[in-house]
């Protein structure tokens, strides 16, 4: 997955919300607002272990560095 990619793919997540990843970090397997929905999304979609990531609430003081 190039660096454009994980960055749309980080914008389309819902706020406050979740994404996961498969395991190499190629392909995004789910979205869900919460740890549990976004794990049952991966798992219907195959992947048993997917890569978690939390997504802020808001990306200002992230990019801001605040």
């Amino acid at each position: 997955m190039s660096a454009n990619e994980r960055i749309k793919a980080l914008k389309d997540a819902p706020p406050n919300g979740w994404i996961a990843f498969n395991g190499d970090e190629t392909k995004v397997v789910g979205y869900g607002n919460t740890y549990d929905e976004v794990v049952s999304v991966a798992e219907e979609s195959g992947v048993s272990d997917p890569l978690l990531v939390k997504v802020p609430k808001d990306w200002t003081a992230t990019v801001m560095g605040g």
